[in-house]
């Protein structure tokens, strides 16, 4: 859970008063991200462009890097020998699944 300084939370009306300088110190990095809350409930939050590219550079890194493992497991599958496969059906007697209630 992300913890929030008191100095990074601003009700939406606060917010809405003060955009503009809260905006500018986010930009001007003396605030990295503020919480705006309604009915002192977390609703949003703001983080500068810098940051949020950021972290969409790492997603994209993360979602490579699971395509990439999933791409290997699949490659290490097709040397499997046919006489390993195990049929759907000895699957689930091994797992007591009734295949006709599926």
């Amino acid at each position: 859970m992300v913890k929030y300084a008191q100095n990074e939370l601003f009700s939406i009306t606060d917010f809405t008063k003060q955009i503009g300088s809260v905006v500018a110190s986010i930009k001007g990095h003396s605030l990295e991200k503020i919480g705006i809350l309604k009915n002192n409930k977390l609703e949003a939050v703001v983080i500068s462009t810098d940051e949020y590219e950021r972290l969409k550079a790492f997603e994209e890194e993360f979602d490579l890097a699971e395509h990439t493992q999933t791409y290997k497991m699949i490659q290490e599958r097709k040397n499997t020998p046919l006489s390993e496969y195990v049929s759907s059906e000895d699957m689930a007697k091994k797992f007591n699944i009734d295949l006709d209630n599926l």
